[in-house]
């Protein structure tokens, strides 16, 4: 999206928005008060979170980036400043008082940056894969986890057990897409982690605003639904008057342009295959759906759930 596409957007988005302290006076920091401080206990639980002196983590030797962005690591420390750290950085104990980073090198160097003496970390041992993947699967099935905790829980399989999604979706009974969206959370920005986590967005919302490829407008679409308690319907509607209204671009994928029966056949589908599935339609009504599968169960899944709705 061009500089100038992205000014149009954020014209449109502030005339319906208002002040934007309005919206950012309804957030609160991400904290985690309530659990342990690493090193308090004995034994630990290495699906929970805990609060760790940053003096006592050291980088990890291994670390495949050498360098990070100064001004992408200046914004981050100011959103964890503002918002908290959304998603916790993991280690490994390696002595009493001693840690390693595993992954969150940069989460941990803008929370330096950000003043932080205490970090929350996942606290895993050096070795034993196998235990630290049934707790985080024993995790995610016994706790009631926000969409952003589950959503990491999923990555921390994929990091730190060597996971794939298909395997995951066999240890959790889930489909594969379902972990595939979820783990989409995360690439969202921040500040929308943040309202998702504490409860301000639904994950019906999120995946309206994923929708968005600019960051700067689903932080703003964010606000949105924050500031005026828009359903995913209303959300999905101020999508498409901005749509008409031409002060919108190509930050939203094609399907949001399609008339709502077409979003509502790509949402009902799109529930069995992991992939993007594309939908051109001319002025006219004419069209082509394309759909990419991954394997044949995908397929399978798909027959089995219209052969058991009658169709």
């Amino acid at each position: 999206m061009s500089n100038k596409e992205q000014n149009r957007l954020g014209r449109g988005l502030g005339a319906l928005l208002g002040e934007k302290s309005e919206v950012d006076s309804l957030r609160k920091p991400v904290g985690y008060v309530n659990k342990e401080i690493a090193g308090a206990k004995p034994r630990q639980d290495t699906s929970d979170v805990l609060r760790i002196p940053v003096n006592m983590v050291e980088p990890n030797p291994w670390q495949p980036r050498s360098t990070f962005d100064k001004t992408a690591l200046e914004e981050l420390a100011a959103s964890i400043r503002s918002l908290g750290l959304i998603q916790p950085i993991s280690v490994r104990k390696l002595s009493e008082g001693h840690y390693q980073i595993i992954s969150g090198e940069r989460r941990f160097n803008a929370c330096q940056m950000a003043g932080m003496t205490m970090i929350p970390a996942y606290v895993r041992d050096a070795t034993d894969q196998g235990m630290l993947e049934m707790a985080i699967v024993e995790n995610i099935q016994r706790e009631n986890l926000d969409p952003i905790e589950l959503a990491m829980s999923y990555q921390r399989l994929i990091d730190e057990c060597s996971l794939t999604q298909e395997q995951m979706a066999l240890r959790m009974g889930k489909k594969r897409a379902s972990i595939t969206n979820t783990i989409r959370l995360l690439k969202l920005p921040a500040k929308v982690q943040h309202d998702l986590k504490v409860g301000l967005l639904s994950v019906g919302h999120a995946k309206v605003i994923l929708g968005v490829d600019d960051p700067a407008s689903q932080e703003m679409l964010c606000d949105m639904v924050v500031k005026d308690g828009l359903s995913v319907r209303d959300l999905e509607r101020e999508v498409r008057k901005l749509l008409s209204s031409g002060r919108r671009s190509a930050g939203v994928r094609r399907e949001q342009e399609l008339p709502e029966d077409y979003t509502r056949v790509l949402s009902h589908i799109g529930k069995y295959f992991a992939n993007d599935i594309s939908l051109k339609r001319s002025s006219s009504g004419r069209g082509t759906m394309t759909v990419r599968f991954e394997s044949d169960e995908e397929v399978s899944n798909f027959l089995k759930a219209l052969e058991q709705a009658g169709l």
